[in-house]
């Protein structure tokens, strides 16, 4: 495999930004648009072929897109408890919707998406405290939405309706190893997409350098709701608990942030103009 300087990487996603409308190379996949950059350069799923690689990521994503994007899996603390399948499933889960079905009649989910800027319709949400540099999860039975009653009913008689208790939480320092660790510099392309006989073509016309992530600005992220934090367990089945971002929205979380648009001079040691 060929190893590129981070230069010489810029310079081929122009080259590829160049050919203007590509088609998808993975037909029928919906994760085309990042699979078929990393064909077009040649290289692994989340592989880079470049000097520390650990360090880096590339991430490509469809312009316009209302998807959220996985930036990465952690388990909230405090970890001996194992919160999501020993207390959220049990005490707060409700009916799985193929209960009966395909599953058990007994089976149970407790799948939601929550953030910060509002409740869910079943009274979750996630509150930042900065002076205990914690992200909690919390829970308020009155935010409970008139539908979901017959689940409140079963949370009552479960365990109660109170606040959680213990809450669980991540602490700062341990999202800033994981976050930082995972996302500590990134390559970010965008794609424009569009459709003809049945088949989806790419440009990819945005490409950017991320550096320098920043812990302060990641926090924000989570108190404006740009960052989300997704469950997905079921009984037996805890599929993990995601941080997720909303499209367009990963310059918010580095302090160096820049664009490439032509080949020029040097730019702070990339042979790249940068747009301001």
């Amino acid at each position: 495999m060929q190893i590129f300087t981070k230069d010489d990487l810029i310079k081929k996603l122009l080259e590829i930004k160049r050919k203007g409308w590509i088609p998808n190379a993975r037909h029928g996949n919906a994760g085309g648009v990042g699979n078929t950059l990393e064909d077009l350069l040649g290289i692994q799923e989340n592989n880079l072929p470049i000097p520390n690689a650990a360090e880096w990521e590339l991430k490509c994503q469809r312009k316009g897109s209302s998807s959220l994007t996985t930036l990465f899996h952690m388990e909230p603390s405090p970890r001996a408890v194992r919160f999501v399948p020993s207390i959220l499933l049990p005490q707060y889960g409700w009916s799985h919707e193929l209960a009966g079905t395909d599953y058990p009649e007994t089976e149970m989910s407790f799948r939601q998406t929550i953030h910060g800027l509002k409740r869910s319709d079943r009274g979750f949400c996630v509150a930042v405290d900065r002076k205990a540099r914690k992200v909690l999860i919390s829970f308020d039975a009155s935010s409970v939405d008139q539908r979901h009653q017959n689940w409140l009913n079963s949370v009552k008689a479960r365990i109660g309706i109170s606040e959680l208790n213990p809450q669980p939480y991540w602490g700062f320092d341990d999202l800033f190893h994981k976050a930082g660790t995972k996302l500590l510099n990134c390559f970010y392309v965008q794609a424009d997409v569009k459709r003809e006989s049945g088949r989806e073509y790419y440009h990819y016309n945005t490409i950017m350098i991320l550096r320098k992530f920043s812990l302060d600005k990641f926090i924000g992220a989570i108190e404006d709701g740009v960052i989300l934090i997704d469950f997905d367990a079921r009984t037996g089945h805890n599929h993990g608990t995601k941080f997720r971002i909303r499209q367009g929205n990963w310059d918010r979380l580095y302090d160096d942030v820049r664009q490439y648009k032509q080949l020029t001079n040097r730019c702070t040691g990339f042979l790249l103009r940068c747009a301001s």
